[in-house]
């Protein structure tokens, strides 16, 4: 916590050394959320319901024949957004790798951590998900701490064998649609509707993902957050005291007191009533800090402490997005400031050139190579002839019946055997000559670029050489 020079606030020399869910034995402890409501949590579910929407309809959704993302590994072929990507386009990922890269950066820097309170997928199926149907079949955290003190009777094997199916039926749900994303959904059907025994290895997928996805929610929950994420270790190092985190009024709040009826009160707002840690699901205390590696700035501990201000009389926002400059000096928060608009642009722009990459990245791919082992043959007419074998790769959804043209020198191109036709998605091998007048040839080997055509329209260009005879 930053040094406070207002005199309400009282010192303190304890300092937390070890996360809120390990004892001083090292051993776990289990995290019992009281379960939140307020404002921000209704905004949080519509936010959270909107994105698990588009989640489970993403595998459906088409543009242009092509999923809106898959991720298949296996055959090397990614689609984002309705186009398709090939090892060819490493390039192309490795920049948008380090794009979001950066931006995360800063967008951790002005914004703090609000993805993983609001948008994170871990936070959303956890909190939004298999908590709220934890409420509804076992009840609050009082009646689930008593449930899982008590021996196993009919109640709790009714209440614990239907949260485990439930569970289940969440999880293998979540397995398929990821799944999906990684194969396909037409692929996934075939797994689905065909003879299992024809497709063991994807059903074993969904089987090792159902029980990855039943195990992180039922069991080790919020130590994704704390334990496995690289994003709650790295925003001790990205955050800086201007950013937009969830922080306790330590000024207004200290010294805490308890609230006595017909006392006078000389202390500050804080009552010191625990709900804010009684509400938050990674089992901290915000009033030790802002910058804890558990917070995840889910806003739980906002609603709740707002609630006991409006309860006592007091103004809310004791707990609140806040900037630790902001609450360490006392003065009005501003969002948008010149800071925060700044930062903001370079993400918009940055986003803006990702787009433009991809849009403007060409419809096929190809390699000309002159065939090993032939030289050139001079005709009668005066003009050499190369032979060549071409290589096209597909990268859209359809068909592209394809013409060669010479685009730097007076000359011609005859395909031998069949038409160059790029199936959809697909590979095309042919080979061919090219022929070009020998006056228009600088030295022995020159430079020529063929250009690729569907119709008249230019799909790419590739550059090779011509041999020729000295002059």
């Amino acid at each position: 916590m930053a040094t406070v020079t207002n005199k309400k606030v009282k010192p303190t020399d304890e300092f937390r050394d070890h996360i809120a869910t390990v004892d001083e034995s090292g051993k776990r402890v289990w995290v019992y959320p009281k379960k939140p409501k307020g404002k921000f949590y209704n905004y949080r579910k519509l936010v959270s319901y909107g994105l698990l929407a588009l989640l489970f309809a993403g595998p459906f959704i088409k543009i242009n024949g092509l999923p809106l993302l898959m991720l298949n590994i296996v055959e090397r072929k990614f689609v984002i957004f309705g186009v398709l990507f090939w090892p060819q386009d490493f390039f192309i990922l490795v920049l948008a790798f380090l794009a979001m890269t950066v931006f995360v950066i800063l967008f951790t820097v002005v914004y703090g951590r609000l993805f993983c309170g609001w948008i994170c997928p871990q936070t959303i199926f956890l909190e939004m998900v298999f908590r709220r149907i934890e409420y509804a079949i076992e009840g609050d955290y009082t009646k689930q701490k008593a449930l899982n003190k008590m021996p196993w009777n009919t109640e709790k094997i009714l209440k614990k064998g239907a949260k485990t199916i439930v569970f289940l039926a969440i999880s293998f749900l979540i397995a398929n649609t990821f799944l999906a994303y990684v194969i396909g959904i037409d692929a996934l059907k075939a797994i689905v509707t065909d003879n299992p025994l024809n497709h063991l290895a994807g059903l074993g997928t969904i089987a090792v993902f159902t029980g990855a996805f039943y195990w992180v929610f039922a069991s080790f929950r919020e130590q994704v957050c704390t334990i496995v994420c690289p994003y709650g270790r790295m925003q001790g190092v990205m955050l800086d005291k201007k950013s937009v985190v969830v922080a306790y009024d330590y000024g207004r709040g200290e010294p805490r007191g308890k609230l006595r009826k017909g006392q006078e009160r000389t202390e500050g707002d804080c009552i010191d009533c625990h709900q804010c840690v009684q509400v938050c699901p990674t089992g901290i205390d915000i009033r030790n800090g802002a910058q804890q590696l558990e917070c995840i700035n889910c806003t739980a501990c906002m609603d709740a402490c707002d609630d006991i201000m409006r309860m006592i009389g007091k103004s809310e926002g004791l707990i609140r997005y806040d900037s630790e400059e902001s609450i360490a000096e006392g003065k009005k928060w501003k969002f948008f400031t010149s800071r925060v608009m700044g930062y903001t642009t370079v993400l918009v722009v940055l986003l803006v050139a990702l787009t433009t990459l991809l849009l403007l990245r060409d419809q096929a791919e190809a390699t000309i190579l002159r065939t090993p082992g032939q030289l050139y043959q001079k005709t009668e007419q005066g003009t050499i002839k190369n032979l060549y074998n071409i290589s096209v790769i597909n990268k859209t959804n359809h068909d592209m019946p394809l013409t060669l043209r010479l685009m730097d020198h007076k000359g011609t191109i005859e395909v031998i055997g069949d038409k160059l036709v790029l199936p959809a998605q697909g590979i095309a091998e042919g080979v061919f000559f090219a022929e070009i007048p020998q006056d228009q040839l600088e030295g022995m080997n020159s430079k020529v670029e063929i250009g690729l055509y569907l119709g008249d329209e230019l799909i790419t260009t590739q550059d090779t050489k011509f041999l020729a005879p000295a002059k």
